[in-house]
């Protein structure tokens, strides 16, 4: 296949990359695309349904659930921003993309997996006041309060991952236009690039420390407040209760945080982006399906809401 390029100074500029997806493997291109069309409906489906039930049931609306249509609207937008693309790539075998829809689907990426560390936070400071704080939690976590919370997450991030799109979309990629990966990841762009990378690099690391480490250390900070708080209440059943209502929000972080670690934290090889690819794919479909799954099974108040809605629904 020709590739397009254009000549700026002494580099030939991308016009266009080839995502080469899942290539090695052309005997599993159509039980692949079945496999990820079905788990990127779930997660759709899924995400949409907590939406609705909390837009519709008055029950629901509460901080705690106001920040879980917004993380199940942040995980609908993330699934969308690589898997379409994915999809026709083992499909169709449409396996080129736009150096500005490369970009933009690599900022969109960074920028929505930042939403989500800043999110959660967000939800273990509403749990922590909600355990540590009851008798002022509806004073402290008012509407109010939540809009902005929920707000400056969102603002946060697109703001702090900006650069990174900025500086890489001045890069020159000279002759180089293959992306071994299923979407255009910061870090295989990075590589195939001919310019220095000090700046991004250096400007990757002081990001990532304050991006990554700061919400894991709130999170972490509210949570010892949340289980020491746990720990003084008497009688198992007091404890039983406290405890559910911050489960589910700490099984969704512990998945996040891990599955992050067993992805991107491995020893630099030369196989390493190959054998990165599946673990990658089925980290960003299967936490956007698995998050519904476990606020559905483990959230009582939204289990009621799901079998009100269901009974309704087969009395019409």
């Amino acid at each position: 296949m020709k590739h397009e390029y254009k000549e700026t100074g002494n580099h030939s500029n991308v016009i266009e990359f080839l995502i080469l997806g899942f290539s090695e493997f052309p005997e599993l291109q159509i039980p692949l695309f079945t496999f990820f069309s079905i788990l990127y409906l779930m997660a759709v489906l899924g995400n949409l349904l907590i939406i609705c039930i909390v837009c519709v049931d008055r029950h629901l609306h509460n901080p705690m659930y106001f920040f879980l249509a917004n993380l199940s609207f942040l995980d609908i937008t993330s699934v969308t921003v690589t898997m379409p693309k994915l999809l026709a790539i083992l499909l169709a075998q449409n396996n080129t993309i736009s150096f500005n829809d490369c970009i933009v689907q690599m900022y969109s990426f960074t920028a929505l997996v930042e939403v989500e560390f800043l999110l959660l936070t967000a939800m273990a400071y509403d749990r922590y006041v909600a355990i540590c704080n009851p008798l002022r939690y509806p004073i402290i976590m008012n509407a109010k309060v939540c809009a902005l919370l929920a707000a400056a997450s969102w603002i946060a991030a697109l703001l702090e991952t900006l650069p990174h799109a900025i500086i890489i979309s001045q890069f020159s990629f000279c002759n180089s236009s293959v992306i071994n990966h299923f979407f255009c990841d910061f870090t295989a762009l990075v590589k195939l690039s001919c310019t220095d990378t000090t700046i991004i690099d250096t400007l990757t690391f002081v990001i990532s420390a304050f991006s990554v480490f700061t919400p894991f250390l709130l999170t972490l900070t509210s949570y010892v407040f949340i289980i020491s708080t746990i720990l003084k209440i008497h009688s198992k059943e007091g404890k039983s209760k406290a405890f559910s209502t911050c489960s589910s929000h700490l099984t969704v972080i512990s998945l996040l945080y891990g599955t992050l670690i067993g992805v991107y934290v491995q020893p630099n090889s030369g196989d390493s982006a190959k054998s990165n690819k599946l673990p990658t794919a089925i980290y960003v479909v299967t936490l956007p399906l698995l998050n519904p799954l476990i606020y559905s099974l483990r959230s009582k108040e939204l289990n009621v809401a799901l079998k009100k809605a269901i009974s309704r629904k087969s009395v019409l």
